[in-house]
């Protein structure tokens, strides 16, 4: 069992939620307490979570659970709904990096995920379950809310957004009478400083690619860490002087890395040129609709 569904398991499963992504963090600037003594606690990870509950209307949460020791059960630290959070910067929009902040009406965090990959996974399903949220509780024909209509409780989206324009269907009689039951509108999650192909289109084709470099990295690692157990606990060399075969898997692995790194960067070149092929494509598409629209008349 991987650490997601472990966590699933332990953490949401028994509060009738379901984990949609985990990413494993490490604060970029460590929080000091001037009045406690440095250290204490042992090593514990930290991973930052998005759930959604199971019971109507659904609720999109953000949760931060920790796990001391190698062996001790997850423990849910904080929770925010998804109205509370405020923005998610991506820090770099023209590369993969680790880094990303989240900024919460009562918290800033600051946090360094374990590789770019797992960081951009975290974004990208973040980014579009967000979306997700939001439309159902605009009540936008087709999303998965309609509640809007029936009850009148959940308010549309923020000024200038494409659910506020929507929401404004009716005459001025029945806007007096939708602003009299709705309360406040919601902030929307703002996405600062992400890059385009974690919110745009093509996107399951990057998912399915930082998978494959998450899952490549994690084998990268566990192969490294046994080599250097075997190293440590075996004879360094044979009989005959050779070396152990640990240096030529080492060697494998770093070679299988490298190609699948090569690989990526060829595939996300690719992409980009698909999407820009495409948005011509529409182009020519819209002139010449327009020409033929000029020449029938």
């Amino acid at each position: 069992m991987n650490i997601q569904s472990a966590i699933n398991r332990e953490v949401f499963a028994p509060r009738d939620e379901r984990m949609l992504v985990a990413v494993e963090v490490k604060r970029r600037k460590r929080k000091r307490v001037p009045f406690l003594p440095t250290g204490g606690k042992g090593e514990y990870m930290t991973y930052i979570c998005l759930s959604v509950t199971n019971k109507r209307p659904a609720q999109l949460l953000i949760t931060k659970v920790k796990r001391f020791g190698g062996s001790a059960p997850f423990t849910r630290r904080s929770q925010w709904a998804v109205e509370q959070l405020r923005q998610v910067n991506g820090i770099n929009p023209n590369k993969d990096c680790p880094e990303f902040d989240l900024v919460f009406d009562n918290a800033f965090d600051q946090w360094v995920a374990s590789s770019a990959p797992e960081k951009c996974i975290f974004i990208q399903i973040m980014y579009h379950a967000c979306q997700t949220y939001w439309e159902g509780k605009e009540g936008v024909p087709g999303s998965p809310a309609g509640d809007q209509q029936k009850g009148g409780h959940c308010s549309p989206g923020g000024q200038g957004s494409p659910g506020a324009q929507v929401g404004q269907i009716g005459g001025p009689g029945a806007q007096a009478r939708r602003k009299s039951t709705v309360g406040p509108r919601p902030r929307h999650t703002e996405f600062v400083n992400c890059q385009s192909k974690l919110t745009g289109d093509a996107c399951k084709m990057n998912l399915v690619m930082y998978r494959c470099k998450v899952f490549f990295n994690r084998m990268k690692k566990a192969m490294v860490s046994n080599q250097s157990h075997s190293q440590a606990g075996g004879p360094k060399a044979g009989p005959s002087g050779q070396r152990p075969p640990g240096g030529s898997m080492g060697s494998v692995v770093q070679r299988a890395s490298q190609a699948l790194h090569e690989r990526g960067e060829r595939l996300g070149r690719a992409e980009d040129k698909t999407v820009d092929l495409m948005h011509k494509a529409q182009q020519f598409a819209d002139t010449a609709h327009k020409l033929a629209l000029k020449y029938s008349n």
